[in-house]
């Protein structure tokens, strides 16, 4: 692949860098130096012999248009999700970057918007990684040789602490609930999602097993009630206690297997908002137990279980998590007693090696000495 020199009509020389790509097309480059011209060849021809190289013509393609191919490609997303992806290219992803080509987007530019984004730190996470989604879609489509937002350093995002409650204030907030208390004994000792809460048909509840078995999801958005797959895909077979036997029995008695386990009040799905504005909210305040989210039931009941000796391989599979690690990674608050117990079993093994270098030290010296006559 040459460099030529080119003369000019008013006498000024040029280095012209000539390559062509894998498909025979002819691409070139002037440059004031020789120098120059050799170095971005080399360049060229490197990332042609990694595989790095992409059509500088493919480069110039907007970041709002490959967006919009991004969302098109992910037909295998929950309802949910590309409300929330589209709303993050709609807000705040196209205004900035909509009409910028994808070869002219620097990990320095990115790195401003970041510093420069108002909002809560996982707020700014969120619109990053959707940034960065859409721009890993161009460097598989051969539109983009590298993704810029590699190596952007994000705002640390602080976790909120989490309310566990005991068994105590579950049953303060059970009483306050009143027809509802059912509805909160399942999702703080069983740890589903509301949206999982849901979607639980009477043919999901296995009564003999003491199972419920979690298979669907139901959430609201944009005011519509939208079905899918479990979070993860981990479709699950989660464990009731004992002492909601009765209540249980009462819930399936006579009831057509095809018909929700907890219907909202004309038979459809429980809206977790409806939930929260007719009983869930003043049965937090009539409780007097503090604050607290529907949400935070599924960490009772995560807290609720490893107290009574759970594993994290326990709580991931009741949970739905898609790894133990992730399980530990959220709860590691919860497993500290495990650290206790380390301690414990460190001490205990060390006072008993101790002791028997005693014995052993106070046998040798009885040994030694003579018998007194």
């Amino acid at each position: 692949m040459p460099v030529n020199k080119r003369v000019l009509k008013n006498g000024k020389v040029r280095w012209q860098a000539n390559y062509y790509d894998r498909e025979h097309h002819r691409h070139f480059k002037n440059f004031d130096r020789k120098i120059d011209a050799r170095e971005w060849l080399d360049q060229v021809t490197a990332d042609q012999v990694t595989g790095s190289w992409v059509d500088p013509k493919k480069a110039r393609g907007t970041v709002d248009a490959e967006a919009q191919a991004w969302l098109k490609d992910h037909s295998d997303w929950a309802t949910s999700t590309r409300v929330r992806n589209e709303g993050a290219v709609r807000n705040y992803i196209g205004p900035r970057w909509g009409g910028v080509q994808l070869g002219q987007i620097t990990t320095d530019a990115v790195q401003r918007w970041v510093n420069d984004m108002d909002g809560k730190p996982g707020t700014v996470r969120k619109n990053v990684g959707v940034l960065s989604s859409i721009l890993d879609h161009a460097v598989t489509m051969r539109r983009l040789g590298v993704n810029p937002c590699k190596g952007v350093v994000l705002p640390r995002q602080v976790k909120e602490q989490r309310r566990y409650l005991s068994d105590t204030e579950v049953q303060q907030l059970v009483d306050a609930a009143g027809p509802h208390g059912f509805d909160v004994l399942v999702l703080a000792y069983c740890g589903l999602r509301f949206g999982e809460f849901a979607a639980l048909k009477v043919s999901n509840a296995n009564l003999t097993r003491r199972r419920l078995l979690v298979e669907q999801s139901v959430t609201e958005v944009n005011g519509t009630m939208e079905w899918s797959d479990v979070k993860n895909h981990q479709r699950r077979s989660v464990p009731y206690p004992a002492f909601l036997d009765d209540q249980m029995q009462h819930q399936v008695d006579g009831r057509p297997r095809d018909q929700l386990l907890f219907p909202g009040k004309v038979g459809t799905p429980i809206r977790e908002s409806n939930a929260r504005r007719d009983w869930f909210d003043r049965a937090v305040k009539d409780s007097g137990i503090g604050y607290l989210t529907p949400h935070e039931l599924r960490h009772t009941a995560a807290s609720l279980a490893v107290r009574s000796g759970a594993s994290v391989l326990a709580v991931q599979r009741m949970l739905g998590h898609a790894s133990a690690a992730m399980t530990l990674d959220t709860y590691a608050d919860l497993f500290d007693d495990d650290l206790d117990d380390v301690m414990d079993k460190v001490t205990a093994a060390r006072t008993a090696a101790l002791t028997v270098a005693q014995q052993l030290q106070q046998q040798s010296r009885d040994m030694r000495e003579p018998p007194v006559n």
